[in-house]
Protein backbone atom coordinates (compact mmCIF):
# COMPACT_ATOMS: atom_id res chain seq x y z
CA UNK A 1 0.00 0.00 0.00
CA UNK A 2 0.81 3.10 -1.03
CA UNK A 3 2.32 5.47 1.75
CA UNK A 4 -0.13 8.30 1.21
CA UNK A 5 -3.13 5.65 1.21
CA UNK A 6 -2.31 4.74 4.11
CA UNK A 7 -2.26 8.18 5.90
CA UNK A 8 -5.66 8.71 4.03
CA UNK A 9 -6.73 5.06 5.75
CA UNK A 10 -5.96 6.41 9.27
CA UNK A 11 -8.60 8.55 8.60
CA UNK A 12 -11.12 6.74 6.61
CA UNK A 13 -14.11 7.70 8.75
CA UNK A 14 -13.50 11.10 6.67
CA UNK A 15 -13.91 9.06 3.38
CA UNK A 16 -16.44 7.21 3.32
CA UNK A 17 -18.95 8.58 0.82
CA UNK A 18 -18.82 9.44 -2.47
CA UNK A 19 -15.39 10.54 -2.58
CA UNK A 20 -13.01 11.54 -5.96
CA UNK A 21 -9.39 10.52 -5.03
CA UNK A 22 -7.09 12.66 -7.90
CA UNK A 23 -3.82 10.99 -9.00
CA UNK A 24 -4.38 7.90 -6.74
CA UNK A 25 -1.65 5.40 -6.44
CA UNK A 26 -2.43 1.70 -8.12
CA UNK A 27 -2.69 0.24 -4.93
CA UNK A 28 -5.96 -1.37 -3.17
CA UNK A 29 -7.09 2.14 -1.67
CA UNK A 30 -10.42 2.06 -4.09
CA UNK A 31 -10.89 -1.68 -2.31
CA UNK A 32 -11.08 0.02 0.96
CA UNK A 33 -13.34 2.78 0.16
CA UNK A 34 -15.92 1.26 -1.71
CA UNK A 35 -17.81 4.79 -2.75
CA UNK A 36 -14.65 6.29 -4.15
CA UNK A 37 -13.73 6.98 -7.59
CA UNK A 38 -10.23 8.06 -8.97
CA UNK A 39 -9.14 10.43 -11.71
CA UNK A 40 -5.87 9.01 -13.11
CA UNK A 41 -3.52 10.88 -15.92
CA UNK A 42 -0.93 7.91 -15.68
CA UNK A 43 -1.68 5.69 -18.48
CA UNK A 44 0.35 2.42 -16.54
CA UNK A 45 -1.15 3.53 -13.17
CA UNK A 46 -5.04 3.56 -15.22
CA UNK A 47 -4.59 0.20 -16.50
CA UNK A 48 -3.67 -1.29 -12.83
CA UNK A 49 -6.45 -0.13 -11.73
CA UNK A 50 -8.90 -0.72 -14.60
CA UNK A 51 -7.76 -4.42 -14.25
CA UNK A 52 -8.86 -4.71 -10.34
CA UNK A 53 -11.58 -1.70 -10.33
CA UNK A 54 -13.30 -1.89 -13.37
CA UNK A 55 -14.93 1.50 -14.80
CA UNK A 56 -13.97 2.89 -10.73
CA UNK A 57 -11.37 5.26 -12.47
CA UNK A 58 -11.60 7.62 -15.03
CA UNK A 59 -8.18 8.73 -16.97
CA UNK A 60 -7.42 12.42 -18.56
CA UNK A 61 -6.99 15.41 -18.51
CA UNK A 62 -10.47 16.47 -17.31
CA UNK A 63 -12.23 15.78 -14.28
CA UNK A 64 -14.96 13.73 -14.48
CA UNK A 65 -18.50 14.64 -14.52
CA UNK A 66 -20.45 12.37 -12.15
CA UNK A 67 -20.93 14.00 -8.84
CA UNK A 68 -18.17 13.60 -5.88
CA UNK A 69 -19.37 14.91 -2.10
CA UNK A 70 -15.74 15.60 -1.09
CA UNK A 71 -12.15 15.23 -3.05
CA UNK A 72 -8.58 14.00 -2.24
CA UNK A 73 -5.86 15.04 -4.69
CA UNK A 74 -2.52 13.24 -3.98
CA UNK A 75 0.44 15.75 -4.75
CA UNK A 76 1.43 15.69 -8.74
CA UNK A 77 4.83 16.29 -9.26
CA UNK A 78 4.38 20.13 -10.77
CA UNK A 79 2.90 23.19 -9.26
CA UNK A 80 1.11 24.29 -12.11
CA UNK A 81 -0.20 21.01 -12.25
CA UNK A 82 -1.10 21.10 -8.48
CA UNK A 83 -2.88 24.19 -9.29
CA UNK A 84 -4.96 23.03 -12.16
CA UNK A 85 -6.22 20.25 -10.19
CA UNK A 86 -7.04 21.96 -7.22
CA UNK A 87 -8.76 24.73 -8.74
CA UNK A 88 -10.86 21.75 -11.09
CA UNK A 89 -11.79 20.35 -7.83
CA UNK A 90 -12.39 23.53 -6.00
CA UNK A 91 -14.77 24.89 -7.86
CA UNK A 92 -17.24 22.40 -7.49
CA UNK A 93 -17.30 21.66 -4.03
CA UNK A 94 -18.70 24.81 -2.26
CA UNK A 95 -18.46 24.38 1.56
CA UNK A 96 -17.56 21.13 1.10
CA UNK A 97 -13.89 19.67 2.17
CA UNK A 98 -10.70 19.43 -0.52
CA UNK A 99 -7.82 17.08 0.56
CA UNK A 100 -4.31 17.29 -0.28
CA UNK A 101 -2.11 14.26 0.89
CA UNK A 102 1.47 14.03 -0.44
CA UNK A 103 5.04 12.92 0.71
CA UNK A 104 7.21 15.25 2.85
CA UNK A 105 10.32 15.19 0.64
CA UNK A 106 7.68 15.37 -2.73
CA UNK A 107 7.09 19.03 -0.74
CA UNK A 108 3.45 18.86 0.80
CA UNK A 109 4.19 21.55 3.26
CA UNK A 110 4.97 24.11 0.81
CA UNK A 111 2.42 22.86 -1.39
CA UNK A 112 -0.47 22.89 1.28
CA UNK A 113 -0.02 26.66 0.38
CA UNK A 114 -1.58 26.06 -2.82
CA UNK A 115 -5.21 25.67 -0.73
CA UNK A 116 -5.27 28.78 1.00
CA UNK A 117 -7.47 31.02 -2.17
CA UNK A 118 -9.92 28.85 -0.92
CA UNK A 119 -10.34 28.84 2.94
CA UNK A 120 -7.82 28.42 5.57
CA UNK A 121 -5.71 24.90 5.34
CA UNK A 122 -5.16 22.65 8.37
CA UNK A 123 -2.58 20.00 9.20
CA UNK A 124 -5.19 16.68 9.89
CA UNK A 125 -2.15 14.20 10.17
CA UNK A 126 1.36 13.26 9.64
CA UNK A 127 2.68 10.02 9.43
CA UNK A 128 4.21 7.52 7.09
CA UNK A 129 6.62 10.59 6.06
CA UNK A 130 3.96 11.84 4.76
CA UNK A 131 0.96 14.69 5.72
CA UNK A 132 -2.73 15.56 5.02
CA UNK A 133 -4.06 18.73 4.37
CA UNK A 134 -7.76 20.04 4.71
CA UNK A 135 -9.64 22.69 3.47
CA UNK A 136 -13.17 23.58 3.62
CA UNK A 137 -14.16 25.26 0.16
CA UNK A 138 -15.43 28.77 1.30
CA UNK A 139 -14.44 30.47 -1.63
CA UNK A 140 -15.56 28.11 -4.94
CA UNK A 141 -13.25 29.72 -7.87
CA UNK A 142 -14.36 29.74 -11.84
CA UNK A 143 -12.73 26.32 -13.28
CA UNK A 144 -9.84 27.26 -15.34
CA UNK A 145 -9.81 25.51 -18.81
CA UNK A 146 -6.34 23.49 -19.34
CA UNK A 147 -5.98 25.07 -23.05
CA UNK A 148 -6.07 28.77 -20.75
CA UNK A 149 -3.08 27.39 -19.05
CA UNK A 150 -0.95 26.52 -22.30
CA UNK A 151 2.56 28.00 -22.46
CA UNK A 152 3.24 28.70 -26.14
CA UNK A 153 7.15 29.24 -27.43
CA UNK A 154 8.51 29.04 -30.41
CA UNK A 155 11.70 26.90 -31.92
CA UNK A 156 14.08 28.66 -34.76
CA UNK A 157 14.80 25.40 -36.66
CA UNK A 158 16.07 25.22 -40.46
CA UNK A 159 12.32 24.36 -41.95
CA UNK A 160 11.25 27.82 -40.04
CA UNK A 161 9.74 28.13 -36.36
CA UNK A 162 8.09 25.30 -35.09
CA UNK A 163 5.58 26.57 -32.31
CA UNK A 164 5.27 24.49 -29.08
CA UNK A 165 2.22 24.20 -26.75
CA UNK A 166 3.13 23.43 -22.95
CA UNK A 167 0.51 22.17 -20.48
CA UNK A 168 1.17 22.22 -16.84
CA UNK A 169 2.82 18.85 -15.51
CA UNK A 170 4.43 18.42 -18.96
CA UNK A 171 8.50 17.96 -18.91
CA UNK A 172 9.75 21.02 -19.16
CA UNK A 173 7.03 22.84 -19.47
CA UNK A 174 7.41 26.45 -20.96
CA UNK A 175 10.63 25.68 -22.05
CA UNK A 176 12.99 23.59 -24.96
CA UNK A 177 15.15 21.14 -22.53
CA UNK A 178 19.16 20.93 -23.40
CA UNK A 179 18.68 17.02 -24.41
CA UNK A 180 15.84 17.93 -26.69
CA UNK A 181 17.76 20.55 -28.18
CA UNK A 182 20.60 18.32 -28.98
CA UNK A 183 18.57 15.54 -30.61
CA UNK A 184 17.20 18.46 -32.67
CA UNK A 185 20.25 19.13 -34.03
CA UNK A 186 20.63 15.76 -34.96
CA UNK A 187 17.64 14.12 -36.78
CA UNK A 188 19.24 14.05 -40.49
CA UNK A 189 18.98 11.18 -42.23
CA UNK A 190 16.39 9.24 -40.57
CA UNK A 191 14.87 6.21 -42.67
CA UNK A 192 11.74 6.32 -44.15
CA UNK A 193 8.58 4.48 -42.86
CA UNK A 194 7.08 4.71 -39.52
CA UNK A 195 8.69 6.94 -36.56
CA UNK A 196 8.08 6.82 -33.28
CA UNK A 197 8.68 9.69 -30.72
CA UNK A 198 8.79 7.78 -27.50
CA UNK A 199 7.89 10.24 -24.24
CA UNK A 200 6.82 12.70 -26.14
CA UNK A 201 6.45 15.23 -23.79
CA UNK A 202 4.93 18.31 -25.47
CA UNK A 203 5.78 17.02 -29.36
CA UNK A 204 8.85 18.60 -29.78
CA UNK A 205 10.76 15.79 -31.53
CA UNK A 206 7.42 13.64 -33.55
CA UNK A 207 6.05 17.48 -34.55
CA UNK A 208 10.04 18.47 -36.24
CA UNK A 209 9.87 15.04 -37.34
CA UNK A 210 6.74 14.95 -39.10
CA UNK A 211 7.26 18.28 -41.17
CA UNK A 212 10.77 17.40 -41.80
CA UNK A 213 9.74 13.72 -43.19
CA UNK A 214 6.12 14.50 -44.55
CA UNK A 215 5.64 11.59 -46.19
CA UNK A 216 6.75 9.64 -43.15
CA UNK A 217 3.95 8.24 -41.03
CA UNK A 218 4.66 9.05 -37.33
CA UNK A 219 3.39 7.88 -33.85
CA UNK A 220 4.09 9.83 -30.30
CA UNK A 221 3.73 7.84 -27.44
CA UNK A 222 3.50 9.06 -23.58
CA UNK A 223 2.24 7.98 -20.35
CA UNK A 224 1.12 10.91 -19.50
CA UNK A 225 -2.19 12.10 -20.48
CA UNK A 226 -1.43 15.86 -20.26
CA UNK A 227 1.42 15.06 -22.45
CA UNK A 228 -0.51 13.57 -24.75
CA UNK A 229 -2.98 16.34 -24.37
CA UNK A 230 0.22 18.87 -25.18
CA UNK A 231 1.47 16.86 -28.55
CA UNK A 232 -1.79 17.08 -29.93
CA UNK A 233 -1.76 21.23 -29.55
CA UNK A 234 1.95 21.28 -30.85
CA UNK A 235 0.66 19.28 -33.94
CA UNK A 236 -2.42 21.37 -34.52
CA UNK A 237 -0.38 24.58 -34.06
CA UNK A 238 2.05 23.41 -36.63
CA UNK A 239 -0.75 22.03 -39.05
CA UNK A 240 0.42 18.46 -38.47
CA UNK A 241 -1.15 15.11 -38.45
CA UNK A 242 0.21 12.22 -37.06
CA UNK A 243 -1.15 9.52 -34.22
CA UNK A 244 -0.52 10.71 -30.26
CA UNK A 245 -1.35 7.51 -28.04
CA UNK A 246 -1.00 7.06 -24.50
CA UNK A 247 0.60 3.76 -22.88
CA UNK A 248 2.93 2.52 -20.06
CA UNK A 249 6.24 2.58 -21.55
CA UNK A 250 7.59 0.95 -25.09
CA UNK A 251 5.05 -2.24 -24.62
CA UNK A 252 2.63 0.13 -25.75
CA UNK A 253 4.53 0.96 -28.94
CA UNK A 254 3.33 -0.16 -32.62
CA UNK A 255 5.62 -3.33 -34.09
CA UNK A 256 7.30 -2.63 -37.45
CA UNK A 257 8.90 0.92 -36.70
CA UNK A 258 11.43 2.42 -39.04
CA UNK A 259 12.85 4.55 -36.55
CA UNK A 260 12.69 5.14 -32.21
CA UNK A 261 13.70 8.81 -31.38
CA UNK A 262 13.77 9.37 -27.94
CA UNK A 263 14.96 11.93 -24.60
CA UNK A 264 13.61 9.52 -22.40
CA UNK A 265 12.80 9.70 -18.73
CA UNK A 266 14.32 8.98 -16.00
CA UNK A 267 12.82 10.96 -13.36
CA UNK A 268 9.05 10.34 -12.11
CA UNK A 269 8.40 12.93 -9.51
CA UNK A 270 11.26 13.28 -6.98
CA UNK A 271 12.09 9.18 -7.17
CA UNK A 272 14.82 8.60 -9.38
CA UNK A 273 13.42 5.65 -12.28
CA UNK A 274 15.46 4.18 -15.06
CA UNK A 275 13.10 0.96 -15.88
CA UNK A 276 10.97 3.23 -18.61
CA UNK A 277 14.39 3.97 -20.67
CA UNK A 278 16.37 0.39 -19.77
CA UNK A 279 12.77 -1.36 -20.32
CA UNK A 280 12.87 0.30 -23.63
CA UNK A 281 16.64 -0.53 -24.44
CA UNK A 282 15.66 -4.15 -24.20
CA UNK A 283 12.66 -4.23 -25.99
CA UNK A 284 13.56 -1.75 -29.03
CA UNK A 285 14.59 -4.22 -31.47
CA UNK A 286 11.39 -6.17 -31.09
CA UNK A 287 9.35 -3.00 -32.08
CA UNK A 288 12.12 -2.12 -35.17
CA UNK A 289 11.85 -3.67 -38.26
CA UNK A 290 15.06 -5.39 -40.03
CA UNK A 291 17.17 -1.69 -40.27
CA UNK A 292 15.29 -0.07 -38.47
CA UNK A 293 17.23 2.57 -36.20
CA UNK A 294 16.94 3.86 -32.31
CA UNK A 295 18.44 7.29 -31.88
CA UNK A 296 18.01 8.65 -28.19
CA UNK A 297 19.76 11.54 -26.18
CA UNK A 298 20.27 10.73 -22.71
CA UNK A 299 22.69 12.95 -19.84
CA UNK A 300 26.44 11.40 -20.34
CA UNK A 301 26.45 10.36 -17.01
CA UNK A 302 24.16 7.57 -18.17
CA UNK A 303 25.84 4.49 -19.06
CA UNK A 304 23.38 3.09 -21.74
CA UNK A 305 25.59 2.17 -24.15
CA UNK A 306 26.15 -1.49 -23.23
CA UNK A 307 22.97 -2.20 -22.80
CA UNK A 308 21.73 -0.73 -26.02
CA UNK A 309 24.90 -2.81 -27.89
CA UNK A 310 23.62 -5.86 -25.57
CA UNK A 311 19.76 -6.10 -26.97
CA UNK A 312 20.24 -4.08 -30.63
CA UNK A 313 23.58 -4.32 -31.66
CA UNK A 314 26.39 -1.41 -32.66
CA UNK A 315 26.11 1.47 -30.46
CA UNK A 316 27.57 4.61 -32.17
CA UNK A 317 27.67 8.56 -29.82
CA UNK A 318 26.49 10.87 -32.82
CA UNK A 319 26.94 13.83 -31.07
CA UNK A 320 27.52 14.76 -27.66
CA UNK A 321 27.33 18.38 -25.54
CA UNK A 322 26.30 20.39 -22.58
CA UNK A 323 26.55 17.27 -20.53
CA UNK A 324 24.19 15.03 -23.04
CA UNK A 325 25.34 12.44 -25.75
CA UNK A 326 22.89 11.19 -28.89
CA UNK A 327 23.32 7.15 -29.15
CA UNK A 328 22.82 5.35 -32.57
CA UNK A 329 22.53 2.10 -33.18
CA UNK A 330 20.38 -0.24 -36.17
CA UNK A 331 18.85 -3.13 -35.43
CA UNK A 332 20.55 -5.99 -37.63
Amino acid sequence: MDPRSEVLLRQAELFKGSVLLAGLPADDLLGRLPDAHGWCWHAGDQAALDARFAERSQFGVNAPEREFETAVVFLPKSKDLTDYILNALASRLAGRELYLVGEKRSGIEGAAKQLNPFGKPRKLDSARHCQLWQVTVADAPEAKSLESLAVEYELPLAEGPLKVISLPGVFSHGRLDRGSALLLEHLDKLPSGHLLDFGCGAGVLGAAVKRRYPHNQVTLLDVDAFAAASSRLTLAANGLEAEVITGDGIDAAPMGLSAILSNPPFHVGVHTDYFATENLLRKAAKHLKNGGELRLVANSFLKYQPLIEEHLGVCAIKAEGQGFRIYRAKRG
